[in-house]
């Protein structure tokens, strides 16, 4: 099985991997019990692999870093937050086609 590229976000490193981040950032919060987050779970890993040394692809774990979930006013997962320049600039609730991510992924590539 391939590395894993996704960066485990928590309390302690997202203002260092996301806020301070010179790339742009995708954010994944999402929970094991939840099944729409299993299934994007591929998808999240696929799209850390394809912009590796571009942006930056990171999971939250909502109930393990409840007070990251409650910053972001989570309250449906999964929620895919987008991030430049140490801000929030597009949101995704619930699964989405890769193309959609990809695509919003590649304008902020673009852009930064």
């Amino acid at each position: 099985m391939a590395e894993k590229k996704t960066l485990t976000l928590t309390e302690e490193n997202f203002t260092r991997e996301v806020l301070q981040s010179e790339r742009p950032v995708l954010v994944d919060f999402w929970a094991d019990w939840c099944a729409p987050c299993r299934a994007a779970a591929p998808i999240i890993e696929e799209l850390a692999q394809s912009f590796e040394g571009k942006a930056s692809v990171g999971k939250v774990h909502v109930d393990e870093q409840p007070a990251l979930a409650e910053r972001y006013q989570i309250r449906s997962i999964p929620s895919l937050l987008f991030f430049r320049d140490g801000k929030q600039v597009d949101e995704v609730i619930g699964l989405a086609p890769k193309r959609a991510l990809r695509e919003k992924l590649e304008r902020l590539v673009a852009d930064a």
